[in-house]
């Protein structure tokens, strides 16, 4: 894969009265034993919100609108193994019972307070919760400051 590439991730953050849902990642080969969102790489075809809708239904087997999902924040990413645009949706509302529908991939799914995160936080994921909570909309990680 080229580095020059953008490999476009969706991922949602589920907020509830000052608590935000992470996930803890397994088995995955990449941040295992760290907390992440409900996310997923947007397929051929696919628009980043449909992405979103589609993984919290595969990972936490719930329904949420199109609507429900608010852009949040955008971080253009130059990760170890590429560089990637990831956009963060918040919602609120959805349907169906929260449940961990890939305890393959995750370990643990519950909610945290969002100024208590666990300390085993991927990095990153804790910088979007602070930029998300300033109302910063984007923001670079992993590139060297722009002279």
């Amino acid at each position: 894969m080229s580095r020059c590439s953008n490999i476009p991730a969706a991922y949602v953050v589920l907020l509830r009265k000052e608590r935000v849902l992470l996930l803890k990642r397994a088995n995955t080969g990449f941040r295992d034993g760290e907390y992440s969102f409900i996310a997923g790489h947007v397929e051929e075809d696919e628009s980043f919100t449909e992405a979103a809708i589609r993984e919290a239904r595969e990972e936490a087997g719930i329904t949420i609108r199109g609507e429900d999902l608010k852009a949040a924040h955008v971080m253009h990413r130059n990760s170890d193994d590429a560089v990637r645009v990831d956009i963060f949706f918040t919602a609120e509302n959805w349907t169906g019972e929260i449940t961990n529908r890939e305890p393959e991939k995750c370990s643990d799914l519950s909610w945290f307070p969002l100024d208590s995160l666990p300390e085993n936080t991927i990095p990153y994921i804790r910088r979007v919760i602070e930029c998300i909570r300033k109302k910063t909309f984007y923001s670079e990680e992993g590139w060297l400051p722009a002279s």
